[in-house]
């Protein structure tokens, strides 16, 4: 066994192989960038050496500085996590040639699934179902056009390199795969230095699954049940789940033999997933095989009981599996949320700063967080904008659901935007309960995106009566303040009003044993909880079903956050309230005549000029961020008065970048 590796990585993935590998008894090294000099995983590392400037290209994909690294603290071997350098064969190459062990398959294994369209040759040739497409490379845009009719649309334009959702487009029309495939193919240049792209058929009404599989150097491979992945937005996963509610047990075995026919004919050595895309009749079809770990192995962990990082470690040190297929058995039921510093009312564009609160629900046999931030840490607009990934586990898919639920609530972050209402209001979807999923799911259940989750008459009663019950623990505290006069101390008043959001409900309260009793427009609700002023997270019961709820100070009231909800809550006594409803309304600014960045980046390109006529729809600018390109577009028909950014300018949220007139 390695007695020292080193973790080619940052961020939560650096951070849970560090984890595991101090489990076994193995030094670690990290290696990190100028911008993550203060990491999480640079602090866990047994030890840390400085790679370069911010830039990946010039700092964790240089394979050169991580050769360096490993040979100056003596690192044996490496874990590249997933993402830079995990696909990458020449990297392999090179640590090989150094004498050091990589910890994955070996370089022509991933040359020969790192190639979606040599992949998808090879998979027919194994026998695997593959997805109808013209899989050479497609030289330019009107021959992407030819060949999208041949197959017959909606067509789906996929990166030769891709991953990550970056560099796919669906077209339905001769101008989307125009357009589709100009810029699939920027996104590819951008994110892999590799601008190729081919088309296959887009599969209506698709599930995303895919098989784990483990395989050791003699050739014995597993396959270890399959993973839900459907939830997605613009092709990247949001909640992950194992198994899957689609598939049974013959399906299971048809899709985990075919996997491993494709592992054991690239001499497949480490773990590796196949990921498929299943119709509504069942039928599936090979996507692309991914020759690392996945992001969303804590799933199959869970109900396997299995360590992924440990097998592969043991697999590059030399050693057999331990277990055969028919020792493979899935308990219980996981699921993964990823949590991103993104802001869904804004098209779930990126949210950089510093995490000012970061407060994750406690772990235990139940819940798992995986990160690599820290309260005080920076969201770096250099890298993917994760947070970290929430995993829990129930005994069925219900539990695990609950468990979900309950921890999104507990899961308290502040400093940057992010996407835990949008996970909460996912995990509540009857869709999403009943298992009735696609990979369209997100779409179709907000088409003109996400602005926050409906409340029911049941929650709206919970969340006013949350509000009462603070604002009556307040007020006990403010009449305990010493250096009251005697004979003055104030008096409670129990009739109050409670407004939330826009709605307004007459409240009375009155103190009970570990709490209060609340009745809402005459409906009696019992409050029970500990919560002290001070404390973040209001946790308790209502009626006797628990309830966390996240109290933020707003004004003269409070913001309550539950359930993918938002709302400000104010109380006041009756006298209060008629007084406030006399008073004037301030209108905001109006901010229609200007073209504001929606988030960080680099302003790339400025399509328009001073003095042009614009139309609905029409292409103003493009804002680099993350290695994604985002097109903004104008709202209304215009004529553009002003241009305040210059192209190639680094942008703020809501920096002016033009005006109309």
């Amino acid at each position: 066994m390695f007695n020292k590796i080193l973790i080619a990585n940052r961020g939560e993935i650096a951070c849970r192989v560090i984890r595991t590998a101090r489990r076994m008894g193995i030094k670690t090294v990290a290696v990190y960038s100028e911008a993550d000099a203060d990491a999480l995983h640079v602090n866990m590392a047994d030890e840390a050496v400085a790679i370069g400037p911010a830039a990946s290209a010039q700092s964790y994909l240089a394979i050169d500085k991580i050769v360096a690294a490993c040979k100056q603290t003596g690192a044996e071997a490496v874990h590249p996590g997933y993402g830079f350098l995990s696909e990458k064969g020449p990297f392999a190459e090179a640590l090989e040639k150094a004498g050091i062990t990589f910890i994955g398959p070996t370089p022509a294994a991933m040359a020969a699934m790192g190639d979606k369209i040599e992949s998808k040759k090879l998979a027919a040739k194994a026998g695997v179902s593959t997805v109808p497409g013209h899989l050479d490379s497609i030289p330019n845009d009107a021959e992407a056009v030819r060949i999208a009719k041949t197959i017959g649309y909606p067509v789906m334009i996929k990166a030769s390199a891709g991953g990550g959702g970056k560099g796919m487009r669906i077209a339905r029309s001769d101008a989307e795969a125009r357009e589709g495939f100009k810029s699939a193919q920027n996104e590819a240049r951008s994110a892999f230095a590799d601008d190729r792209v081919f088309i296959e058929k887009y599969v209506e009404e698709p599930r995303h699954i895919e098989i784990q599989v483990l395989a050791d150097a003699d050739g014995d491979t597993v396959y270890l049940g399959e993973r839900e992945c459907s939830i997605q937005r613009r092709h990247q996963k949001v909640i992950e789940e194992a198994p899957s509610p689609f598939v049974d047990a013959a399906m299971r075995k048809a899709m985990g033999e075919q996997a491993v026919a494709l592992a054991k004919a690239v001499k497949y050595r480490s773990a590796g997933t196949v990921e498929f895309i299943v119709d509504k009749d069942h039928n599936f079809y090979f996507l692309e095989m991914n020759t690392r770990l996945q992001v969303e192995h804590p799933v199959t962990e869970f109900v396997t009981g299995l360590d992924l990082v440990e097998l592969m470690i043991r697999i590059a040190a030399g050693e057999k599996l331990p277990f055969k297929q028919a020792d493979v058995r899935l308990r219980g039921w996981a699921m993964e949320a990823r949590v991103y510093a993104e802001d869904p009312a804004r098209g779930f564009l990126p949210s950089t700063g510093r995490l000012v609160r970061y407060r994750p629900p406690p772990e235990d046999d139940h819940t798992r967080v995986d990160t690599g931030v820290y309260e005080g840490g920076e969201i770096s607009i250099h890298y993917d904008p994760m947070i970290a990934k929430l995993v829990v586990t129930g005994a069925t898919r219900n539990d695990a659901i609950r468990r979900l639920r309950q921890a999104l609530d507990a899961f308290y972050v502040r400093g940057v935007r992010h996407n835990i209402p949008f996970l909460s209001a996912l995990a509540a979807l009857p869709r999403f309960v009943a298992g009735k999923m696609s990979t369209n799911l997100i779409a179709e259940e907000f088409p003109s995106g996400f602005t926050g989750a409906q409340l029911d008459l049941n929650q709206t009663r919970a969340l006013v009566a949350v509000a009462a019950a603070v604002f009556r623990r307040m007020a006990e505290r403010n009449c305990q303040i010493s250096g009251q006069l005697p004979g003055h101390a104030r008096k409670l008043d129990n009739e109050l009003v409670v407004r939330l959001g826009d709605e307004q409900h007459d409240v009375v309260i009155r103190p009970a044993e570990g709490g209060c009793d609340v009745a809402i427009d005459g409906h009696g609700l019992e409050v029970r909880s500990p919560w002290s002023p001070g404390e973040a997270l209001f946790r308790g019961t209502v009626d006797g079903h628990p309830i966390v709820v996240q109290l933020d100070r707003d004004g003269a009231g409070w913001r309550l956050t539950h359930g993918g909800v938002a709302r400000k809550a104010s109380v006041l006594t009756r006298f209060a309230a008629q007084m406030l409803a006399l008073m004037p309304a301030k209108a905001p600014p109006d901010m229609s005549r200007f073209l504001l960045s929606p988030m960080p980046g680099l302003l790339s390109q400025i399509t328009v000029k001073v003095g042009q006529e614009i139309k609905a729809g029409e292409p103003l600018a493009v804002v680099e961020a993350m290695k994604m390109e985002n097109v903004l577009r104008a709202e209304r028909d215009a004529r553009v008065k002003a241009i305040h950014a210059q192209q190639g300018a680094s942008l703020a949220v809501d920096q002016k970048i033009m005006e109309f007139e």
